[in-house]
């Protein structure tokens, strides 16, 4: 089991430390166990604690009136979440949503902010991963404009993969822990379009898919898909 302050050495926000800060700071901390499916926070709820994920997968989605969702990002063990939150005083601006089994570490709002008004490089990191996460959503409205469904659904599979150490291989497996309907949430479509984007893939040859698991067999080729 890791130890929370072995945790917190992970999560860029806090890397820095010295040991007894550490120590300290990991004393404060509340441990949750999700299921998968459970609600970590909503939209529009009082932003309360920042999470740090020790373990599993949380989506960052947005969801329609009608339910259809856009997920905004998706985090797993060292990543964080509920900062945004806690800075601006706001409710929060998405859902927090688990897709597996996760384990997190929750620190409330008033020790967050006292850490952070006492860390420059706490302020730096939070300031780096906001900018990261702008960027990010800047990319996802570009791809909306201008790339059509099957291009954008290449360029997800090929980013899903590099997240699970694939570089350079001329083939890869993704294990899917996410739903089509997820994964339409991605890429900014419909369940029906991405179904049919995959179909043809796999006609072509491209992948194949079996359950929860999809081995990409040409990588050169999606990317063609992506220009």
């Amino acid at each position: 089991m890791t130890h929370p302050e072995i945790l917190l050495k992970q999560v860029p926000l806090f890397r820095s430390l010295p040991l007894d800060e550490s120590r300290r700071l990991a004393a404060l901390l509340q441990k949750r166990t999700l299921k998968k499916g459970d609600v970590l926070f909503r939209k529009g709820d009082e932003g309360t604690a920042l999470y740090m994920i020790l373990s599993g997968k949380i989506k960052i989605v947005r969801q329609s009136r009608d339910g259809d969702e856009a997920i905004l990002a998706l985090l797993t063990s060292g990543d964080f979440c509920g900062e945004m939150s806690l800075l601006d005083d706001l409710p929060r601006s998405a859902d927090a949503v688990a897709i597996e089994e996760t384990q997190l570490y929750g620190l409330n709002r008033k020790d967050f902010l006292v850490y952070v008004l006492n860390n420059e490089t706490a302020v730096r990191s939070i300031l780096g991963a906001l900018s990261r996460r702008l960027r990010k959503a800047d990319d996802f409205l570009e791809d909306i404009f201008f790339l059509n469904v099957p291009a954008r659904l290449a360029k997800k599979l090929i980013e899903l993969a590099e997240s699970g150490g694939f570089k350079e291989n001329p083939s890869a497996t993704i294990e899917l822990t996410v739903t089509q309907r997820e994964l339409a949430g991605m890429v900014g479509a419909t369940r029906e379009s991405v179904n049919k984007a995959l179909r043809t893939f796999r006609e072509k040859k491209l992948i194949s898919l079996s359950g929860n698991t999809l081995q990409i067999h040409d990588v050169d080729a999606l990317r063609k898909k992506i220009r």
